[in-house]
């Protein structure tokens, strides 16, 4: 259909990025705009397109997602789609089978909680791959399962010390058992043939044609630069955006090396500088604080519990130095950078906000204007501390959620729960008690580690719980006090979401003068019972005018 035409979106619901408007109301749209939202008047000339009931709402912007790594990985061995250790394996001798000629077998995507204390061991890799190496990190990324070969070829051995930012999982012997947590993982992955561009920018494709059939027409992207020894997704933004072929707007976050201090930031202001083309902009610093809580590395302000509810005397990791943060955020701020933190555990949060409130302090301190400056936010906040909820709002910092980890699943309740105990388990994902609190929400998936699809988020927002026909674990809901109503988790991933790209102008909702950027999803949201809510489906995608899915 040409941008050109007029249109008239009529007969269904409108969520504008705030609130369901009235019934009967209608989106007029010309040259890729929003021209009029109001009542039903003659078409004039205008293309009617009948939403048959459903519900138009502005695309959906995922927060916080990595969809080239997650591209690459449906292009790899793909362990998504199984469940069990022994699914895994079926799905990793098949690719072997399949792919003879690879030198390493790559992929990942197992759930912890499929294994012995969220461990799995290198023997069951060779025993269906035992002559090459096998490299599969978690769903989650902060961990990776390998096989013998893998570890012979790193020189991993009994003997081999653990590194700084990570773990090498050991048995009593004292034998590397085939699990690497954290950085560790990097001792195999940088020897991981390069990804090439092409793979990348197909990656990047096959990617973003999924989003888009989820009603995504943004995103961020929270790892724009070299990780765990990948190649720098970069390269396949400016190429598809130079192109043409990247229809979704996007920023990127380029990545803090955390091993590095104040001399990066010259190198970042110049990939800001070059990170510029089409609808691709690189505009944000990633600062990944600490881990998660499944392996004991997210940063906890007490101890985790062993099996016996004593302390461990662990209490995770710090992977950029608390001392050292505030003047790194400070000098990010001071640039103009917005930073995108990783910020798991309830001392990561802490360390996070009081990094903000140092740039703060500067800022008015050096006679900055009075806006508080860049949109900082902090994403996952597993657990957060009763005292800083409040200071969100207080600092103007993004809360940063991911809706479909607030629920009980395994990986939840055998690998989480026994370890924080009963009082820090209830901090867990505190969405109304943040946005109760003044805090700014938007909202993300963080694809690959879990489903981007908004709208399964939006259930388990409102519900705390999703039901196994939408990937999820029957059972009751997870800290139901912490739900929200589904306008606010609509409004955190469209116009929450267009704020901290920087995009509210132009897009995140349904606005005269704003691109038309839609989902319609096929049933009308405003009066869907919530237990439902993850059963409706976007049924069209469009980009400032123009379909980009259409469902089939």
């Amino acid at each position: 259909m040409p941008v050109s035409e007029e249109l008239v979106f009529h007969g269904g619901t409108v969520f504008d990025g705030s609130t369901f408007l009235p019934e009967g109301t209608c989106v007029r749209v010309a040259d890729g705009r929003i021209t009029e939202v109001g009542q039903a008047r003659p078409l004039g000339g205008a293309t009617p397109v009948d939403l048959t009931g459903g519900t138009l709402l502005p695309g959906f912007i995922d927060a916080h997602a990595h969809p080239v790594f997650a591209g690459d990985r449906l292009r790899r061995c793909d362990l998504g789609p199984a469940t069990t250790a022994s699914g895994y394996l079926e799905l990793v001798a098949a690719y072997a089978r399949a792919h003879p000629d690879e030198e390493w077998i790559c992929g990942g995507g197992w759930s912890m909680d499929a294994f012995p204390g969220g461990i799995p061991a290198r023997q069951a890799l060779d025993a269906v791959v035992p002559d090459r190496p096998v490299f599969l990190p978690n769903r989650d990324g902060h961990g990776a399962w390998v096989n013998s070969r893998a570890l012979a070829l790193a020189g991993i051995d009994r003997l081999t010390p653990d590194p700084p930012d990570g773990r090498i999982e050991r048995d009593a012997a004292g034998e590397p058992i085939g699990m690497l947590q954290e950085g560790a993982a990097t001792l195999v992955s940088r020897l991981l043939p390069e990804v090439t561009a092409e793979d990348w920018y197909q990656a990047l494709l096959t990617a973003q044609a999924h989003l888009l059939s989820l009603g995504i027409t943004g995103w961020q992207d929270a790892i724009i630069g070299r990780y765990d020894g990948a190649a720098d997704p970069m390269t396949a933004y400016l190429r598809a955006a130079q192109a043409g072929t990247l229809r979704a707007t996007v920023a990127g976050a380029l990545w803090w090396e955390r091993d590095r201090g104040m001399e990066q930031i010259p190198e970042l202001l110049d990939r800001r500088r070059t990170g510029q083309a089409g609808n691709f902009h690189a505009t944000s610093v990633k600062m990944m604080l600490d881990g998660v809580a499944e392996n004991h590395t997210a940063a906890m302000l007490e101890p985790y519990l062993d099996h016996g509810g004593c302390s461990t005397g662990q209490a995770g990791l710090d992977f950029i130095d608390p001392g050292e943060l505030p003047s790194f955020v400070t000098a990010l701020d001071r640039e103009g950078f917005q930073v995108h933190f990783h910020a798991l555990g309830d001392r990561a949060v802490r360390n996070a906000l009081d990094a903000v409130a140092a740039a703060r302090r500067t800022r008015v301190a050096d006679g900055g204007p009075s806006s508080p400056g860049p949109q900082h936010h902090l994403a996952h906040l597993q657990v957060v501390h009763p005292d800083d909820i409040p200071r969100f709002a207080r600092l103007s910092a993004t809360a940063n959620i991911q809706p479909l980890w607030a629920t009980h699943e395994p990986q939840m309740d055998e690998l989480t729960i026994p370890f924080l105990g009963e009082r820090r388990a209830g901090w867990q994902y505190p969405f109304r008690s943040l946005q109760a609190a003044g805090a700014p929400l938007c909202a993300g998936s963080d694809w690959p580690v879990s489903s981007p699809n908004p709208l399964w988020g939006a259930h388990v927002a409102v519900n705390r719980s999703l039901p196994a026909l939408a990937g999820g674990h029957d059972g009751d809901p997870f800290l139901p006090g912490q739900a929200l109503t589904l306008t606010s988790v609509l409004a955190a991933y469209t116009s929450g979401s267009a704020r901290v790209n920087g995009l509210s102008a132009v897009t995140g909702w349904v606005r005269a003068g704003h691109n038309a950027d839609f989902a319609i999803v096929s049933t009308d949201l405003a009066h869907l019972p919530s237990q439902e809510i993850c059963q409706a489906s976007v049924s069209q995608t469009w980009i400032r005018g123009q379909v980009v899915y259409q469902q089939q």
